[in-house]
């Protein structure tokens, strides 16, 4: 039977200093999971409170396939890299 209030803070803790050493490492990760999942769903919606201002301003649709190749290029990271000599300073930066 699933409890419908929210757990406080403290029986987390104390459920989770229950578990074996080796589990703390899914509790972290299932942690880390949930938080990239509300990072995701609070970009989205950002994303999604601008829409009707860009659809209004006239800027032009992008298709699935551009989305597709923005999200590549970002978890691709930089395309390039600054090396530290490019910096003024050089190498002392």
């Amino acid at each position: 039977m699933r409890i419908t209030t929210m757990p406080s803070p403290q029986i987390l803790l104390d459920k989770i200093q229950a578990l074996p050493p080796g589990r703390l490492w899914e509790v972290e990760d299932f942690v880390d999971f949930l938080s990239a999942k509300s990072r995701r769903l609070a970009a989205l919606d950002r994303l999604l409170a601008v829409a009707p201002a860009l659809e209004a301003a006239g800027a032009p649709a992008i298709s699935e396939e551009e989305i597709q190749a923005e999200v590549d290029a970002v978890r691709a990271g930089p395309s390039c890299c600054i090396t530290s000599d490019l910096w003024p300073g050089g190498a002392g930066m």
